[in-house]
């Protein structure tokens, strides 16, 4: 049995996501089976329809629609999602499908604390473009033999910031980009929950 320490949240999660959310629902799940020693204490997503903020809210977790619609100013908007993640006092913040770029007042806060998920493996097939099915297009056309995914660090630009973790699939012969598309989808999920179970696991260390 484990002891009520271990069962204690260690890790106060931020979530930023454009779509549908599904790796949101992870992370989620995650937490809720105590895979995943963390709490999600903020959803942010860009698109006010989006699933994200749907099943943030579902699991009765706080959300933010922060987009241009709202702060046509870029600096007002970089500021107001700065602000939100402060004051849902995160630990760390996590891109998952989050299709717009962070500015700079967002990104100096919360430097060294920001991690996102990439369908590839990076450095190949990131940055302005390589997203969703078209990361999985691409590998298709170019013959490669093996894909996966990534998280990484956040910096400046797409999917430019050091590597935390990979993961690799083979690519078959006779691939898709739908059935690989599966394959990369199954270990970026379970790739996320064990760096967020790592991260989790070092700030319980430094802080204990």
């Amino acid at each position: 049995m484990r002891s009520s320490a271990s069962r204690t949240p260690t890790l106060n999660i931020g979530v930023l996501a454009s779509h549908e959310g599904s790796l949101l629902q992870e992370i989620l799940d995650a937490c809720g089976d105590m895979r995943l020693c963390a709490h999600v204490g903020i959803v942010i997503s860009n698109n006010s329809d989006s699933g994200a903020l749907r099943r943030a809210r579902d699991a009765g977790v706080a959300t933010a629609h922060l987009s241009s619609a709202i702060h046509t100013d870029p600096d007002v908007l970089d500021r107001a999602i700065a602000d939100t993640l402060a004051r849902a006092n995160v630990d760390l913040v996590v891109l998952v499908g989050y299709m717009k770029r962070l500015g700079p007042i967002t990104l100096g806060r919360f430097e060294n604390r920001m991690i996102n998920t990439h369908p590839s493996l990076l450095p190949k097939y990131g940055g302005s473009g390589f997203y969703g099915r078209r990361v999985h297009d691409a590998v298709i056309a170019n013959g490669d033999r093996e894909s996966g995914a990534t998280v990484h660090w956040v910096t400046g630009d797409y999917d430019s910031g050091p590597i935390v973790a990979q993961r690799r699939v083979s690519v078959a012969a006779g691939e898709t980009s739908e059935t690989l598309e599966h394959k990369v989808k199954t270990v970026e999920r379970q790739l996320l929950i064990e760096t967020l179970c790592s991260l989790s696991r070092r700030r319980t260390s430094v802080t204990s």
